[in-house]
């Protein structure tokens, strides 16, 4: 009941927003709003998603909002027995569902088709965030979607739909 009420609020999505506004990657604003609630603590989750930003790296491929929220959804949701073929196929569901609504609302779920014009830069140096940087960029917007959408994600009705 928790979660809905957060989900409804858009918490973690304004959380996930606020990471990115204080210069956290996209990967990393996602899973850092929900690391208090995986055990993780922010170091270890800004680490971990930190390769994931501009689309792994500024290369422009998959999107950082969408690749932080699948680590979360994979800490929540996922398995690590790996002969398990049945929680395989629960896990890859629930990526292809929770990817399928962010491309469905967005588009895209490419960083570089997301991005635009902006997109075509892959320099490994990151962009300075100034106050034109976040005006010309959808990703506070993806960010807070994304985070908003796993807080709403609910595993158990996609396997009612069987």
């Amino acid at each position: 009941m928790e979660e809905n009420t957060a989900a409804a609020s858009g918490e973690k999505g304004r959380a996930a927003r606020a990471l990115f506004e204080q210069g956290a990657n996209c990967a990393q604003a996602v899973l850092g709003a929900y690391a208090e609630e995986l055990g993780l603590s922010r170091e270890t989750a800004m680490m971990l998603a930190s390769p994931f930003g501009g689309g792994m790296g500024r290369m422009r491929e998959v999107c950082g909002a969408v690749s932080g929220m699948l680590m979360v959804a994979g800490l929540k949701y996922g398995y690590a027995d790996v002969k398990d073929r049945e929680a395989k196929k629960r896990t890859y569901r629930m990526v292809q569902e929770l990817a399928g609504k962010f491309r469905e609302e967005n588009g895209s779920i490419v960083c570089r088709e997301l991005l635009g014009a902006a997109g075509k830069d892959t320099s490994p140096i990151p962009s300075e965030r100034t106050a034109q940087y976040y005006k010309k960029r959808p990703c506070p917007c993806l960010i807070e979607f994304a985070a908003n959408l796993l807080a709403s994600y609910r595993p158990e009705e996609s396997e009612e739909k069987e």
